[in-house]
């Protein structure tokens, strides 16, 4: 195993996954999805499920973790994409 390549998985996955924490918290507390595209998210979150679907056949922790955390917090801004925009 390869240190320094599981360092830098693991560190890339951090960067990965916390993109999208500071604007689901914006969206979170402003509720302003106006500017934000319905296709860009659920391409997005459709694409890192397949990417965690992919991580479990390939047996990647790294993958799988990070993907994980990366579609909750875009799942999240979907989820109030499509709530906020039928209101």
């Amino acid at each position: 195993m390869n240190i320094w390549g599981e360092i830098t998985g693991y560190a890339a996955g951090i960067c990965t996954a916390l993109c999208f924490l500071p604007q689901t918290i914006k969206t979170i507390i402003t509720k302003n999805v106006r500017d934000l595209s319905f296709w860009s998210y659920l391409f997005y979150c459709l694409g890192i499920l397949l990417w965690i679907i992919y991580g479990f056949c390939i047996g990647s922790v790294q993958m799988v973790l990070f993907n994980t955390f990366s579609v909750i917090f875009a799942g999240i801004i979907l989820a109030m994409i499509i709530f906020y925009r039928r209101r």
